[in-house]
C-alpha cells in the first residue's frame, strides 16, 4: 500500500506561481512511477505530468508544458509540481498518483491516489 497527500494548492491570480507537494509513505517510494492528474469541475481528470523513479524521464501534457515541473526528492519521499505562469483554465483539484508499472498518461495506469488539492487561479 502506498498512501499519498498532497499540500499546497490555494488560490492565486493569472501569471502567478504554486508548488504543490506529495508525501508517501508505505512501500517504497523510490520504485513507483509519480504523476500529478487534475480534474476541473464537470470535467474528466487528465493527466498533467509524471516522473520516472530516479527522474530520468519526466512527462507532461501539451497544455502545461513549459509552465510546470515535475520533480521528485525520494530520500524525502516526496514529489512536487511547480507550477508558473499560472491560467484561469489551470483551476482545478490535483491529484498526485502513483503507479508501480511504466510510465503513461491514462488514469488506469496508477495504482494509488491522494484526495486532491484545489487550485484557484483568478483571472
Amino acid at each position: 500500500q502506498v498512501k499519498l497527500v498532497e499540500s499546497g494548492g490555494g488560490l492565486v491570480r493569472a501569471g502567478g506561481s504554486l508548488r504543490l507537494s506529495c508525501a508517501a509513505s508505505g512501500r517504497s517510494f523510490s520504485y513507483n512511477v509519480m504523476g500529478w492528474f487534475r480534474q476541473a469541475p464537470g470535467k474528466e481528470r487528465v493527466f498533467v505530468a509524471a516522473i520516472n523513479w530516479d527522474s530520468s524521464r519526466m512527462d507532461y501534457a501539451d497544455s502545461v508544458q513549459g509552465r510546470f515541473t515535475i520533480s521528485r526528492d525520494n530520500a524525502k519521499n516526496t514529489v512536487y509540481l511547480q507550477m508558473n505562469s499560472l491560467k484561469f483554465e489551470d483551476t482545478a483539484v490535483y491529484y498526485c498518483a502513483a503507479a508501480l508499472r511504466g510510465m503513461g498518461r491514462r488514469y488506469n495506469q496508477y495504482d494509488y491516489w491522494g484526495q486532491g488539492t484545489q487550485v484557484t487561479v483568478s483571472s
